[in-house]
């Protein structure tokens, strides 16, 4: 009986958190005359992602009773904050006990669901500043903080705006999740199946073509779904098998894959949910996150490409034969209303005023209506309610990670911990120079990277280190970006690369050499924010020619990286030497404007010198290969 009503309570809570989430954005309860404001809606929701967490992820077998108890128990507590706000608004500043006393266990709950469903690393930061909010004032020296008496911390992040119920689990349900339906409604339209078949007409007959249709089909998936595993789950089992039987290496698979995936996160249209927490704290347009992103993520999509047109080099791989490629006449006739409806997205974001999360909603409609045509609107009844239950549980850590940045940046505000640490770093990049702290954040968001996701990565980052980034000079725009890039990194930078190790579970490679190869071959990634933060032509700001001069030198880079990856044209050079020398070059030509100034003619030198050298090494090599056949390069020997 307990095992059914906790079945029942868990499918209710599922459906509830996107159906709540897209009435809100629609308006339905304005129109039904409901006079409901935003911090109600995120109680809500709150509540039930609370009550998700504790039921999908039980105790124990036998643990039933416990799990239906605390998740009722959580929703409960945020359900009184939302049925309550409006009255609390009045009587908050007098701590009620019933305000702090169930504020207590609301935020006891939520701490204990985002253990359960997002693991102890970002669980143990959680209690950490929550420990440090209130007995920070018996730390010594300068880290010495700020505490409010026990009640009014309680209250503070329980029903305050600058506590939980913030501004990030505020962005997630009302722009990340309507993106996510988009994705989702896009799974239901056979999306998946339109972006292979349109990767393997347009690249499928190329050198190494299936490690090539990874990158442009994880490329294209990745930008609507903004989440590196998602994003390889759901092409990785279709290429990362391809490219095994065609003569990849299982570590080259995976690492491609991943790498590929990755990217979809800083890929316009879709960011992933960071780039929309990013604009509201910037408080920009969203697309203008989109054009700043562009020349990044094409350099680190480029570069990707040239690389694994190196591997297939040096495995001696061909293009996939025609009757394995699909006609482009007939992709484009079976999923064409995919681009249509991309089309109307990009469109409302860049042409009208409308919130971008009406804006995918809107486009995720119009994809729905035009799948329908065409499969007669003779839909998948449970195929459909399958899909709003996988949406449901996919907002349901966000929606968490959202709660515990509300808690984290309450709390390093309010305890002043946020203001010294910008002091503190202010100082040593003055001692140092701002390239020190540049160094030191993004090896700390790498390292945070390592147990958290992306967005919870940037909010910490966002809050203690961006300030002190944009005091001495850096764009906000370009600070922000960086932390956004080096968190990202971390999903393929070993110890702990969690989307390498996903994508060599997939392919059943070794984990460390995927990290350490997924890392070699997305080498820009680490390399591009140092330009951007000395020269924010790299992000479109900038006059024609500075942007012409650090696009060039991009392009001259990626050259030069392929090159890296295809051993020694002379053979008195040892082909370890051959590719440091070519990557050091590369990496210089990269960062050459970001060396010598946007415009200085140092690095158009630069520029011309590496792709002379670059040009000199290929044609070296090509007469190395017309002369010896294949043994001209390093023949790879598949595991």
């Amino acid at each position: 009986m307990m095992r059914r009503l906790r079945k029942f309570v868990l499918g209710i809570s599922v459906l509830m958190l996107p159906v709540i989430g897209v009435l809100w954005i629609l308006n339905v309860p304005q129109l039904l005359g409901f006079a409901l404001v935003t911090q109600q809606i995120v109680g809500l929701m709150l509540g039930f992602a609370v009550a998700v967490a504790f039921l999908h992820h039980p105790y124990c077998e036998k643990s039933a009773g416990l799990d239906l108890i605390l998740a009722l128990a959580g929703a409960a507590c945020w359900f009184w904050y939302a049925l309550n706000f409006k009255e609390w608004m009045v009587t908050m500043a007098f701590r009620p006990p019933e305000i702090w006393v169930p504020g207590i266990f609301a935020l006891l709950l939520l701490a204990e669901a985002l253990r359960k469903s997002m693991g102890i690393a970002i669980a143990i930061l959680v209690w950490l500043v929550t420990v440090y909010g209130f007995f920070g004032d018996l730390v010594p020296g300068m880290l010495q903080a700020s505490v409010f008496a026990p009640t009014r911390t309680v209250i503070y992040l329980y029903a305050d705006s600058n506590g939980v119920p913030g501004l990030v689990i505020t962005v997630i349900i009302t722009i990340v999740l309507p993106f996510m339906v988009f994705g989702k409604v896009m799974e239901v339209a056979q999306g998946m199946s339109f972006f292979n078949g349109l990767a393997l007409a347009a690249v499928g007959r190329r050198r190494g073509g299936p490690a090539k249709v990874a990158i442009v089909a994880s490329g294209f998936f990745g930008m609507m779904s903004g989440s590196t595993v998602a994003n390889i789950m759901s092409t990785g089992i279709f290429t990362i098998p391809m490219m095994i039987r065609t003569g990849m290496t299982r570590t080259q698979a995976a690492a491609i894959e991943a790498v590929a995936s990755n990217g979809g996160q800083v890929a316009p249209p879709i960011m992933g949910a960071t780039a929309f927490i990013m604009a509201e704290v910037l408080q920009v347009p969203y697309s203008s996150i989109l054009v700043a992103a562009a020349v990044p993520a094409a350099l680190y999509y480029l570069v990707l490409f040239f690389n694994a047109d190196a591997m297939a080099v040096t495995n001696g791989l061909k293009g996939l034969e025609e009757h394995e490629i699909p006609s482009f006449k007939e992709t484009m006739k079976e999923g064409g209303e995919i681009l249509i409806s991309i089309g109307v997205l990009l469109y409302l974001l860049f042409a009208t005023g409308y919130n971008p999360g009406l804006c995918a909603l809107i486009a995720s409609a119009s994809m729905l209506v035009i799948y329908g045509i065409r499969i007669r609107f003779r839909f998948d009844g449970p195929e459909l309610l399958a899909a709003v239950r996988s949406l449901g549980e996919e907002v349901v850590p966000l929606v968490l990670i959202g709660g515990a940045a509300g808690v984290i940046i309450g709390l390093l505000n309010s305890t002043g911990f946020a203001f010294q640490l910008s002091v503190t770093l202010t100082h040593l990049a003055t001692e140092y120079g701002l390239f020190a702290l540049l160094l030191l954040s993004g090896l700390v968001a790498i390292v945070l990277g390592m147990g958290m996701p992306t967005a919870a990565v940037y909010i910490v980052l966002a809050t203690v280190v961006a300030p002190t980034m944009v005091k001495l000079g850096v764009a906000p725009m370009g600070a922000h970006l960086f932390l956004l890039y080096f968190g990202l990194m971390s999903m393929v930078t070993p110890p702990i690369a969690f989307g390498s190790i996903v994508a060599a579970r997939l392919a059943q490679a070794n984990m460390w050499r995927t990290g350490f190869l997924a890392m070699r071959i997305s080498l820009p990634a680490f390399v591009l924010p140092f330009v951007w933060v000395y020269n924010p032509a790299a992000l479109l700001d900038g006059t024609a020619l500075e942007i012409a001069i650090v696009l060039s030198n991009g392009l001259v880079a990626s050259l030069l990286l392929k090159q890296s990856m295809l051993g020694s044209p002379v053979r008195q050079v040892p082909g370890w030497l051959c590719s440091a020398a070519l990557t050091v070059l590369a990496l210089l030509t990269m960062g050459a404007t970001a060396l010598t100034g946007p415009t200085s003619p140092w690095a158009v030198a630069a520029s011309v010198a590496a792709a002379a050298v670059a040009t000199l090494f290929a044609r070296a090599l090509r007469r190395r290969q017309a002369g010896q056949g294949e043994a001209a390069y390093p023949q790879v020997t598949p595991q």
